[in-house]
């Protein structure tokens, strides 16, 4: 079995696979103040939830955007679940080019979900990840990665709201049947939801025209996508674990060149 970490600002997504098929996965909260032991705890206590010994994994990969935490969490798998992971980084081939200008600024998880595309999409496409930053990212028809766009994610927006205006509350975001709200809670919720929304179908838009490929297809993740995307026209597909995915392809690619 294969074990896949997506270690994001906010959560920590596991996947486990075998034979390329995803088992099932958990998400807990991210913390650069858990020690080895706690996570090491914690993987352990999960798998075997679902029947998962250590006996069983055969390897573990790990992409993550929190360098605080790799330190623990890569020490927790070693000691825990008996191996040495691969860890993501923008120096591995990863069987495309990247047209960043520095490619080592490009963050992990936005190369993982364009390797996810390139194996279960046919390029042009654009991936919209709904994570702590929203992040665009543009794969052209010759399958490579061109760069993007990253905006405030949804939550940050709700909560710079609540913290920096005195009378604004704290909301839960809910989708609104009506733009024009009858309260405050109702006129902050369709503002947010209905917001994103028009700034989604912009940027993609836009990044439509730029590449030159109107009929790219336009993939969304992350944990707000399926509420985004009852509103934002632009989206064609949900795939909310296009990152585990990704995670899965790279892991295979990478085993091969070592035999």
């Amino acid at each position: 079995m294969l074990v896949a970490i997506d270690v994001g600002n906010t959560n920590i997504v596991m996947g486990v696979y075998k034979n390329r098929e995803r088992l099932f996965h958990f998400r807990v909260a991210t913390s650069a103040e858990k020690s080895r032991d706690e996570y090491g705890l914690m993987f352990i206590q999960l798998l075997n939830h679902r029947g998962v010994t250590k006996a069983d994994i055969e390897g573990v990969i790990i992409s993550s955007v929190v360098p605080p935490v790799m330190y623990s969490l890569e020490r927790a798998v070693k000691d825990y679940l008996g191996k040495t992971p691969i860890v993501v980084t923008n120096e591995m081939d990863l069987g495309m080019d990247i047209l960043y200008e520095n490619p080592k600024e490009v963050g992990a998880d936005r190369l993982v979900n364009a390797v996810a595309v390139l194996k279960r999409y046919a390029p042009p496409a654009i991936v919209v990840d709904f994570g702590t930053a929203t992040t665009y990212c543009a794969i052209n028809e010759k399958g490579q990665y061109m760069g993007g766009a990253i905006s405030p994610g949804i939550k940050i927006s709700v909560e710079a709201l609540f913290s920096r205006t005195a009378k604004l509350p704290r909301i839960e975001l809910t989708p609104t049947e009506r733009i024009i709200g009858r309260s405050t809670v109702e006129s902050m919720q369709a503002g947010v939801l209905h917001g994103y929304a028009g700034q989604v179908d912009y940027i993609v838009g836009l990044m439509k025209h730029e590449m030159g490929c109107p009929e790219a297809k336009v993939i969304a993740t992350g944990g707000l996508a399926t509420m985004i995307s009852r509103e934002a026209k632009s989206i064609d597909v949900i795939d909310g674990m296009l990152t585990l995915d990704g995670l899965l392809e790279i892991y295979e690619m990478q085993k091969g060149k070592t035999k």
